[in-house]
């Protein structure tokens, strides 16, 4: 497909770095010379040097034969005019990212208007992100599939977990309950195991279950089951903005720190059930003058991840139950994997997979394209949610006698209201919803393409 994107920030790099990775032509518009200098030199993509609201670089960039436009520029404004022009110009589709929560109200109203075809808020996908995070704290991450009904749930074990020393097939009867591990990261590596892999401590495992069992396997892990009700946010930016006003409808208290003295004030007067204090969170002996150690949450969401991250890991150390770091760069993620950092939300990932996915869908344009994406195991996996139709290959065949291609697993299966925890016996059927769990080196548009040839 030939895709376009405007503005060559940190989410427009991600997202076309994605692109370029799965084979799309991808033209990149920035002011910015040496942004799109260091693009063409990293990656396979043709540049356009302007400003993306004028029609004349629109035209350049040929937005007119284009198959998607994607406006990722700083001000929602020029995001919304961008994609208007791109569409009478006669591009396909269109994407703007949307940031004002004013605009964000209107813009299911306005979208046939304004040429949109689909508009993404990563702030506020960051912030429900870590409202889901924060709800089940044993959790390091969490993922939701089928309108919520199914959760993919990352869990580091210990030492003394239950299902160190044992092998994968051995799970549900140790834990009461059916699940199916999918992901294991050990080392770094990540697998998609089979029944015979063997757990040890300190993997990092991704698990498939029924949201109503979330509870179960947490007491059957032996992980504590803490509820959240204190919280303090560190940076009260956008996200902070979002995620207090979730918090504070959910009645847990929430304390924000935030060193600039017009942006305390300011957030004071809007959220007036929250406590604002105006201070440098990195300063030496500050968190502790605010008494960190009594509170269930820390969040860090200030706008520099370097900051984020040593005040999550010096949080870790003192003993604060949860952790949820805010970064945009992923590496330092994956840098610090080794490190009780707790759980990391980036939200130009999130951004990322809600595009790619979109993308994915109008690639196949058949009913069986990609319902949901989620990046897993720090964008090393993907988990993917598809619709099964009449069409669907290999339907009513016992997953033990199918081919499915190498790394390529049936991770859940949604038949009416049932959840189903799959194992060899099952099969799929029209009508059915399917969660597939692949390494993130494999590209899946359609569920057709989980299949190998005998």
């Amino acid at each position: 497909m030939n895709i376009i994107i405007v503005g060559a920030g940190k989410v427009g790099y991600s997202i076309a770095e994605r692109l370029t990775f799965e084979e799309h032509n991808v033209t990149l518009i920035d002011t910015d010379t040496e942004v799109l200098a260091e693009a063409q030199e990293n990656l396979d993509v043709l540049t356009v040097e302007g400003n993306g609201v004028a029609i004349d670089t629109l035209r350049r960039a040929d937005a007119g034969r284009g198959d998607v436009l994607i406006a990722m520029m700083n001000a929602d404004e020029s995001n919304l005019l961008c994609c208007l022009s791109a569409k009478k110009l006669g591009c396909r589709h269109t994407m703007a990212r949307v940031r004002d929560p004013e605009y964000s109200k209107h813009i299911s109203f306005l979208r046939n208007d304004l040429g949109l075809s689909m508009s993404v808020n990563p702030e506020h996908a960051a912030a429900m992100e870590i409202y889901r995070i924060i709800q089940f704290p044993s959790f390091l991450k969490r993922d939701s599939f089928d309108k919520g009904r199914v959760e993919l749930v990352e869990i580091k074990l210990s030492e003394d977990s239950p299902l160190v020393g044992k092998k994968l097939y051995e799970a549900s009867s140790i834990l009461g309950l059916r699940v199916l591990i999918c992901a294991v990261e050990r080392d770094g590596v990540v697998s998609i195991p089979n029944g015979g892999f063997t757990l040890m401590a300190g993997d990092r495992i991704t698990v498939t279950a029924a949201r109503v069992d979330l509870a179960v396997l947490i007491k059957s892990l032996g992980l504590v089951r803490q509820k959240i009700r204190d919280v303090m946010l560190v940076g009260c930016g956008r996200i902070a903005e979002y995620l207090t006003d979730e918090l504070l409808r959910s009645g847990i208290n929430v304390k924000v720190i935030e060193k600039d003295e017009r942006r305390a004030e300011e957030f004071s007067l809007r959220f007036p059930k929250a406590l604002v204090i105006n201070g440098n969170a990195s300063q030496r002996g500050f968190l502790e003058s605010e008494g960190v150690d009594s509170f269930d949450a820390v969040i860090t969401l200030t706008g520099v991840d370097e900051e984020n991250l040593i005040i999550s890991l010096y949080c870790n150390r003192i003993g604060v139950k949860k952790t949820v770091t805010k970064i945009d760069r992923v590496e330092y993620a994956r840098l610090f994997s080794d490190r009780e950092l707790g759980s990391v939300v980036c939200p130009k990932e999130l951004t990322a997979n809600e595009i790619i996915r979109y993308i994915r869908a109008i690639v196949t344009s058949s009913e069986s394209s990609v319902r949901t994406l989620h990046r897993i195991v720090e964008g090393k996996a993907e988990a993917l949610e598809f619709a099964v139709t009449a069409q669907t290959p290999n339907i009513g065949i016992p997953l033990s006698q199918l081919k499915l291609k190498s790394n390529v697993l049936v991770a859940c299966i949604t038949r009416a209201n049932q959840i189903i925890i799959p194992n060899g016996s099952d099969v799929l059927t029209p009508g059915d919803t399917v969660i597939i769990v692949t390494t993130a080196d494999r590209t899946v548009y359609d569920l057709k393409d989980i299949f190998g040839t005998k």
